[in-house]
């Protein structure tokens, strides 16, 4: 929906500057992983409240995308309570048993098993399950984890590009604009995530395939493992799956029931509560809920609706079409590739949320009247910013999450080691993303 400007009074120039300070600041110091994110998005927005450049009813009633808050709590407590049956360890540990410990054919399960279960859990999340266990499977191989985990960090953004529910970025932007809905993603999204996928994985096998050699011993060792050990409740285990299921079905049907994503991920977090699962299952997960990256989007909301209502997103629009000439096409490879090259750099979740306002100003500057004719700008969004995440070490925070806990395992790579693969991935990944939206998605 497009937001509106609801103060009648043209904003002062002192407050037109005090947004643009308060805004790069708020960036900046969100840039340099100093201080806690969402401390200083919730303090970025103080300001803009204290100083009256956003009114305290409209951050809350226009700004706030309180779709995307609510939907990123439901998939929290889903996959929350999911952990605690250990069955992504399970399937990860069968997949390595069923291609016998071979070294590059681990890694492939591996990627692949991390990109399909990104594309329907948080990429923090994924990580922190897949990476232990791929620690685990690769000291019982005596080889080095790296090129493991430098793949699967490759795999999880790539997988997270494929479905609205994928990443935080897809999830702002779906539940942004009403027409993307979750079969939407899944039809224009997931083939090139899969296309780019593959290629992505056949490049890695090429690079890694001379320092990934195990011995018959140590293969011996792995297809000792019993996976079922993983397993931690299967009575949970047999409940979450159903009540996955269903949410699933929610998913694809929202459109035709006319249903909010964002309730559909509510509802089956409820049933997943309350289907029997014990109080203190609840009480951890709810207690284990990033509230701070609820409080980091609210801030980020706040602070980026302060460009808005000040009406610098109007003129940094405006600047862009006319470089641009109006041009819908020339548009989209411009927000595909910046995308990318900032969400190598910084975290996509504050870009995203400065382009939404920006691409629904697009609409209004061009005066189209159906919103599906910007839909290519969208689609250009979500890949540059998710697939631009494998660019550099800090590019997503999955990324660096990966990368402590392989360093407090004593197996850490630096960003110097990341980059070499990442740096080229994700220019293939754009150039291959350049072409596919320039043959499917242009209006």
């Amino acid at each position: 929906m497009e937001h509106q400007v609801i103060a009648a009074i043209e904003p002062a120039f002192w407050q037109i500057a005090a947004a643009a300070i308060i805004f790069l600041v708020t960036y900046a110091i969100i840039i340099t992983e100093k201080l806690n994110r969402a401390a200083i998005a919730i303090c970025g927005a103080g300001i803009m409240l204290l100083l009256g450049i956003v009114d305290l009813y409209t951050a809350f009633t226009v700004h706030i995308e309180w779709r995307t808050i609510f939907l990123l709590l439901g998939m929290m407590i889903l996959v929350g309570m999911t952990n605690k049956t250990g069955i992504i360890q399970y399937l990860a540990i069968k997949g390595v048993q069923l291609v016998k410990g071979g070294p590059l054919r681990v890694l492939v399960i591996l990627s692949l098993l991390t990109g399909a279960g990104s594309a329907f859990l948080d990429n923090v999340t994924m990580v922190l399950l897949i990476v232990p266990v791929t620690i685990a499977i690769t000291r019982e191989l005596k080889v080095t984890p790296v090129p493991y985990l430098i793949s699967e960090i490759m795999a999880c953004n790539i997988g997270g590009t494929a479905t609205l529910i994928g990443n935080p970025a897809n999830m702002m932007i779906g539940t942004a604009n009403e027409h993307l809905s979750f079969q939407s993603f899944l039809i224009h999204m997931a083939p090139i995530s899969i296309i780019i996928m593959i290629v992505t994985i056949l490049l890695l096998v090429l690079v890694f395939r001379k320092r990934l050699v195990v011995t018959e011993a140590a293969r011996r060792d792995l297809m000792r493992l019993n996976a079922a050990n993983y397993l931690q409740d299967r009575g949970l285990l047999r409940r979450a799956i159903v009540i996955l299921a269903l949410t699933a079905a929610g998913f694809l049907l929202h459109s035709v029931l006319n249903v909010e994503i964002a309730a559909v991920a509510i509802m089956g977090a409820l049933l997943l509560m309350l289907a029997g699962v014990s109080k203190k299952h609840v009480e951890e997960t709810i207690g284990m809920l990033e509230w701070k990256t609820v409080f980091f989007f609210i801030g980020l909301f706040i602070v980026v609706g302060g460009m808005i209502e000040t009406g610098v997103i109007t003129k940094l629009v405006s600047m862009t079409l006319q470089i641009a000439s109006g041009d819908i096409a020339y548009t989209s490879m411009l927000i595909l590739w910046i995308s990318g090259i900032a969400s190598a750099t910084i975290d996509h979740i504050p870009f995203v949320a400065t382009m939404i306002p920006f691409i629904e100003r697009v609409g209004v500057e061009l005066n189209i009247t159906h919103p599906e004719q910007l839909n290519s700008l969208w689609w250009s969004l979500a890949l540059g910013a998710s697939l631009g995440g494998n660019g550099t070490l800090i590019g997503s925070s999955a990324n660096v999450i990966a990368a402590g806990l392989a360093s407090k395992a004593g197996k850490g790579f630096g960003f110097m080691d990341f980059i070499k693969i990442g740096a080229p991935v994700t220019l293939l990944s754009l150039l291959i993303s350049t072409v596919y939206v320039q043959l499917f998605l242009l209006p």
